[in-house]
């Protein structure tokens, strides 16, 4: 959707500051329902990075109209997905592709942690990936941190 360079470049460029040993993420975001082959990019980008950061796609203001029609243009099969997602507020999408992420993971000896990107692997092992699924979650433990501390 987005006009920026291709896919091909960035991946090149990415290589070549993972290879310069500069720390390098693959930000896999926002990961559209259906459509982001989650896997696959990983698969891509596993050799040339130390972390692998996972964002949902999070849809907000008249944002969300925009997106829910360009899908329904583009990708009409499913209109129904998402309308579990974004309307009915349903977490399965997400709990299923996490589930498909972590045995993937585990079969390829990555780790695989959630909310929390402060973590990089060394070069020349397989890049921790960190799944950011789950917004609300780290904005209510984040609010209840702050509550906590000023009692």
């Amino acid at each position: 959707m987005d006009r920026a360079v291709s896919i091909e470049r960035r991946l090149a460029a990415m290589r070549q500051f993972y290879e310069a040993g500069i720390q390098s993420t693959c930000f896999i975001s926002p990961i559209f329902p259906g459509i982001t082959d989650v896997i696959a990019i990983i698969e891509r980008a596993k050799r040339q990075c130390n972390l692998v950061w996972l964002e949902n796609l999070n849809l907000r203001g008249d944002y969300k109209k925009r997106i829910l029609d360009w899908v329904h243009v583009h990708h009409p099969e499913l209109d129904g997905l998402y309308r579990d997602i974004y309307t009915k507020k349903s977490r399965d999408y997400w709990t299923q592709l996490d589930q498909e992420i972590r045995a993937y993971t585990a079969k390829e000896g990555m780790p695989y942690i959630r909310d929390d990107d402060q973590h990089r692997a060394p070069f020349g092992e397989p890049p921790v990936v960190c799944n950011y699924f789950y917004h609300e979650e780290i904005t209510k433990s984040a609010k209840k941190e702050r509550k906590a501390g000023s009692s």
